[in-house]
């Protein structure tokens, strides 16, 4: 077991695969290990929450997430909060982000949410 965890590590330093949790789209820049995002080198206010669901979105590019996926992710099990609650945090962050052109905020009707790169 200890050679194949070092085999894969070899594998994965060949391959320059950075376990870095940092995504940069553009101008824009998110890091989790600092709980950072800017936007051409300015830093954006993000609420805990509003961060893991960006950071979530844009970790999936393209990928669909329906309100109850993000609601179960970021929000307690006993929570009173409706999956419209998601729709306001989406709000937020589309306003937070109206300067950025790299990437969007879709909302797929009737689903959820998409975030896709320009």
């Amino acid at each position: 077991l200890d050679e194949l965890f070092l085999r894969i590590g070899a594998l994965l330093r060949r391959a320059k695969i950075a376990a870095s949790r940092k995504l940069e789209i553009g101008d824009f820049v998110m890091d989790a290990d600092e709980h950072t995002a800017y936007l051409k080198k300015e830093e954006i206010p993000l609420t805990n929450r509003e961060f893991s669901i960006l950071y979530k979105l844009l970790s999936y590019p393209k990928k669909t997430f329906t309100r109850m996926q993000l609601m179960d992710e970021f929000w307690d099990v006993d929570t009173e909060t409706t999956p419209r609650a998601v729709d306001v945090y989406m709000t937020k962050l589309r306003g937070k982000l109206s300067g950025c052109e790299d990437f969007e905020i879709v909302t797929v009707h009737g689903l959820g949410y998409k975030a896709v790169i320009k």
